[in-house]
């Protein structure tokens, strides 16, 4: 599952669309004849939709009405290049879009979507992410809904943890003492272990701290929006982030937060189906911050169909949702995506039906059983039971989404907070670090 995404810069320019409102009332119903002829075309981004789904949509679409759903996929690297370039002309843009959460905001700012508030009720309402839908909102309006949602939360080598003699925690204070304390006993005495091993740029996972402690990345303020890394409530979860640099963390200091789970797994050589060594990992860490389906990297290695892959081993790992300051799942930022419909698609009516298909029940369903987590809440049982469904549900109970901010595009394709986070560690003026930074970011918000 592809989680929170690093965006290319965008301009107002470089998307000259204006929003097609979306009617009063349902659409009127598709006449199945009609429609022999007509298809559309739905862009998925990565492969995070399995073929059994994609084939489901197909064959949903085309009986009920009678059109031909035709499905392009989209590399995550380019996917907005390709955004950029394709919406605007109407003979060559996509009808139906799946994007990252965080590109939201940005698309959906300079009028590359349908109005779909008509249908918001329609297709789950109150039951939709909250925060995806905001992410896809402008003035109240809805342009882009949630399509499946993906949550962080903590793995950890148990076995470590017991040799540490710390036990799960049930707060956040809980937690920091406790990977402290694994980092200084560390009662295996690796080389630079980290009782949590947490990138020196990696401020996706970081934010839990800062949103724990009621900051945030920045807000909206007279009609503006203003970066609020200065905000006491946010120093204070950057201040916590500084003692995990200083005291549980030996990660690099330009580390971010791609493989985690290459830390925590035993030293084992990964072979491919030819033989040929792929990677090798030593275990550096007892703590990792990840998406859920990082548990399916996780594990010891076994030979399976002539690969060797992990198999989880409940006697060396476990899962846990990161506790907040109350002792309920802190706030994590959420992975996942949304979807919309093209302004300039020529077919509006179908394009609607084929959402009306994503957010039934029976689609719903079938996201949760291939392990992504569903838009409406009436489904998320369908991920499962385990200790990794109950994870992912317990943790995106209370996700938040970056600012829904026009130029938060521009934000994270200048890597300003990974550069800001990269010198938390060492500051000796967090405070004064941050109002630098404030003034770096505040105006790429608010950028069209």
């Amino acid at each position: 599952m592809k989680k929170i995404l690093g965006l290319a810069a965008i301009t107002a320019a470089a998307l000259t669309l204006s929003a097609c409102g979306g009617g009063a009332g349902a659409p009127a119903a598709t006449d199945k004849a009609d429609n022999a002829n007509k298809s559309i075309t739905l862009w998925l981004a990565g492969g995070d939709t399995s073929d059994e789904l994609r084939t489901y949509l197909k064959d949903t679409f085309k009986a009920k009405t009678g059109a031909t759903l035709k499905i392009e996929e989209q590399g995550w690297g380019d996917l907005v290049t390709k955004m950029t370039t394709a919406l605007p002309d109407a003979n060559n843009t996509p009808d139906v879009v799946e994007m990252g959460n965080t590109q939201s905001p940005t698309f959906t700012n300079v009028g590359a979507f349908t109005d779909i508030s008509d249908m918001y009720d329609e297709l789950g309402g109150a039951k939709l992410l909250p925060s995806f839908v905001e992410a896809g909102s402008v003035d109240g309006k809805k342009y882009a809904l949630p399509y499946y949602f993906g949550s962080r939360y903590m793995f950890n080598r148990t076995d470590v943890w017991a040799e540490a003699g710390v036990s799960t925690p049930t707060t956040l204070d809980e937690f920091n003492t406790n990977v402290k304390t694994i980092t200084a006993k560390n009662p295996r005495g690796i080389k630079d272990f980290s009782g949590f091993f947490l990138g020196g740029q990696d401020w996706r996972n970081g934010l839990s701290w800062i949103f724990a402690n009621g900051g945030d990345l920045a807000k909206k303020d007279n009609g503006k929006w203003v970066s609020t890394l200065s905000d006491p409530k946010t120093v204070k979860g950057l201040t916590q982030l500084q003692d995990l640099y200083k005291n549980a963390s030996k990660a690099p200091s330009d580390a971010k937060d791609a493989t985690p789970w290459l830390y925590i797994n035993d030293a084992d050589e990964i072979k491919d189906d030819k033989g040929a060594t792929t990677g090798a990992t030593t275990l550096a860490a007892a703590t990792i911050m990840a998406p859920g389906w990082a548990h399916w990297s996780i594990g010891d290695a076994v030979q399976k169909d002539g690969k060797t892959v992990r198999e989880w081993n409940d006697a060396k790992f476990g899962a846990f949702v990161l506790p907040g300051n109350d002792g309920k799942p802190a706030p994590v930022l959420a992975g996942g995506s949304n979807i919309g419909i093209s302004a300039k698609s020529k077919n509006q009516e179908l394009s609607k039906d084929l959402l009306r298909i994503i957010f039934s029940a029976d689609y719903q369903k079938k996201l949760g059983a291939a392990g992504l987590g569903p838009a409406n809440s009436d489904y998320v049982d369908s991920l499962g039971t385990d200790q990794f469904a109950k994870a992912a549900i317990a943790s995106a109970s209370n996700s938040k989404l970056t600012p829904a901010a026009p130029g938060w595009a521009s934000v994270e394709a200048s890597m300003v907070l990974e550069e800001f986070f990269g010198k938390i560690r060492d500051s000796s003026d967090l405070t004064a670090l941050a109002k630098q930074y404030d003034e770096k970011i505040t105006p790429q918000l608010n950028l069209k």
